[in-house]
């Protein structure tokens, strides 16, 4: 009896993949280049993004200096926008930014870095008459701002370029009407300097946004609440030149009246 389970213990032992369980086993084991590619592309295609980035992953670490492992870390990048997890395709597009600055696709990393930002605080400007956004920093947004800004001004030929334009244009008048917003809330909380400064900001950084209408009335009326009489003509004459027919020159622009009475 002991014999036999000896031998038994024996030819166990010599087995194939003896010990093993099923979840070690690696299927992708002796797989190709162009095969884990293959798989990796079909998994993302199908929505299995987790099993896609494992591939990916695996397709990198085991032929880092070719080829499939460069656009492998761009099909990372993007499968970690898909699954949304904004953190790791965002690190992912500066890996490849940094180690291939000069990749014929480096400018679909800092688009698509850039849209990870911009999807992430859409939501921020999309419901602001139910949010206070002087509680809300839209850092995501400012960083998809100057990602766009970057990737326009470094590669103006880029096929990404013109969405990147148009999705700059949204946030500029986004952003404009974050400051003014939050200008507004110290504007009616009477502390002057703050409204001033967070309007100046607007007009100063987001140039040509409609919000700025409302910011140089913000200034004027702050200034004059401060009594800077100079300053405040001199943000009077330019919203006159720039806005000549503002609706709020019927709101109180050069009257003596409560500033919490004019919005």
């Amino acid at each position: 009896m002991r014999s036999l389970v000896a031998l038994v213990a024996t030819l166990v032992a010599f087995l194939p993949g003896c010990g093993m369980l099923p979840d070690q086993i690696d299927e992708t084991a002796g797989w190709t280049p162009n095969k884990l590619y293959t798989e990796a592309k079909t998994a993302l295609d199908e929505g299995s993004f987790e099993k896609g980035i494992k591939y990916f992953e695996k397709l990198e670490s085991r032929y880092p200096y070719g080829r499939y492992a460069q656009q492998a870390q761009l099909e990372v990048a993007f499968a970690y926008y898909k699954q949304q997890e904004p953190a790791s395709a965002i690190a992912a597009c500066d890996r490849f930014i940094r180690l291939h600055p000069t990749h014929p696709s480096v400018d679909y990393a800092y688009y698509l870095k850039g849209l990870v930002n911009f999807n992430e605080d859409i939501g921020l400007f999309g419901h602001v008459a139910n949010q206070d956004l002087t509680e809300r920093d839209p850092k995501a947004s400012r960083e998809a701002f100057e990602t766009f800004k970057e990737l326009i001004t470094r590669f103006p030929d880029s096929k990404y370029a013109p969405d990147a334009a148009a999705r700059m244009k949204y946030l500029v008048n986004a952003l404009a009407a974050h400051e003014v917003h939050v200008a507004r809330y110290y504007m009616k909380r009477g502390a002057f300097v703050a409204a001033a400064n967070r309007a100046q900001t607007a007009v100063k950084t987001y140039t040509d946004a409609p919000a700025n209408e409302e910011a140089l009335f913000i200034m004027v009326k702050a200034y004059d609440a401060l009594g800077l009489n100079d300053l405040r003509d001199d943000s009077e004459r330019v919203m006159k030149k720039n806005f000549p027919n503002s609706e709020y020159y019927k709101r109180g622009l050069n009257r003596k009246e409560p500033w919490w009475k004019l919005w």
